[in-house]
């Protein structure tokens, strides 16, 4: 039994103001023109169907339901904040549509402006090109994943909604040379580093801004006399989303043996990922403890030549550990 789609157009409006005014009172989507794309921009169309965890197993909410209960389960899911898991392979889950608010908030924090080229790194359904698109146009948007059935589906989805940005079949890691040079990259994947080959694709003065472990990395490219180099700190929210395919897997520092409240704690566990391989975990707590448990955007990153590295306040300071493997 087929489901009209007409019949969703008032219900979904109704689902998708509600959205939007519950993310602006948090304090999110203060630029108007993202928040005209938040609410313009109709999320279920990017999610005919997606799986909600029941009795430890996923379970499907789609559009062509044959019971309105479920259909109408499914529309109000749709605009809920929250991620939804979109594809699951063997029980794990390999795609998702990204929690609104976090998506809202890294799309502003790319400072984006009329006339920018954004590469984004995780086609996942669609959904997120589709607000770029809305915001800077078809042209300008190119998005890139490496399984066929997500761009072709991601594809679909944006054609129905009526946008066309450019929707690239290929490895992430290596961004996409051929639609260069660009102005931001943003990802919708977890990275263990920052890819080497999306410096050379970036406009000097270009933003990056991408899941790094648990947290969001924000860089700014610049060409100087080390040639080019990215660099910036962490923001202080958290974010998880599905590692990125082909590009490794972060580390996960070990918490065996370590005080509960620290091996608990989401902050010190972030420090324990980021200085895996590098630092002992007992020596990761005393730092934690001597520094007062830092927040966030106290770490930050630098890519510069063939290396890259975190660390903790500056650059160029004592606390500093490698990260991924050097170029090349």
């Amino acid at each position: 039994m087929g489901a009209d789609l007409e019949q969703y157009a008032e219900p979904a409006a109704e689902a998708r103001q509600s959205l939007v005014r519950a993310i602006v009172a948090e304090g999110g989507l203060s630029d108007p023109a993202w928040r005209a794309a938040f609410e313009e921009v109709p999320r279920h169309l990017f999610v005919p169907y997606y799986f909600v965890v029941r009795g430890g197993t996923y379970e499907r909410l789609w559009r062509e339901d044959p019971d309105p209960v479920r259909r109408s389960q499914w529309l109000r899911g749709a605009y809920t904040d929250g991620p939804l898991a979109t594809r699951v392979r063997d029980g794990e889950l390999i795609s998702s549509s990204s929690q609104p608010s976090l998506m809202a908030r890294m799309l502003e924090e790319l400072g984006i402006q009329d006339g920018h080229s954004v590469l984004e790194i995780g086609a996942g359904t669609g959904y997120n090109a589709a607000l770029l698109a809305h915001r800077l146009g078809d042209d300008l948007v190119t998005t890139v994943d490496v399984d066929p059935e997500i761009t072709e589906s991601a594809r679909t989805h944006l054609a129905a909604a009526g946008y066309h940005p450019a929707v690239i079949t290929g490895d992430g890691a290596r961004g996409c040379p051929e639609r260069a040079p660009f102005d931001r990259i943003i990802a919708t994947c977890t990275l263990a580093s920052v890819p080497f080959d999306w410096l050379p694709q970036c406009r000097p003065g270009a933003r990056i801004l991408a899941p790094l472990f648990t947290g969001l990395i924000a860089l700014r490219v610049s060409d100087g006399s080390r040639g080019r180099t990215a660099e910036g700190n962490f923001l202080r929210t958290s974010a998880y989303f599905v590692p990125l395919r082909g590009g490794g897997h972060a580390p996960e520092g070990r918490t065996g043996g370590l005080p509960r409240r620290a091996a608990e704690n989401e902050l010190f566990r972030f420090l324990l990922t980021l200085t895996a391989g590098s630092l002992d975990p007992h020596e990761a707590l005393s730092l934690w403890e001597r520094e007062r448990r830092p927040q966030r955007d106290r770490f930050g990153v630098t890519v510069s030549g063939h290396h890259q590295w975190a660390w903790l306040d500056d650059p160029e300071g004592p606390y500093a550990w490698p990260l991924g493997r050097p170029a090349g």
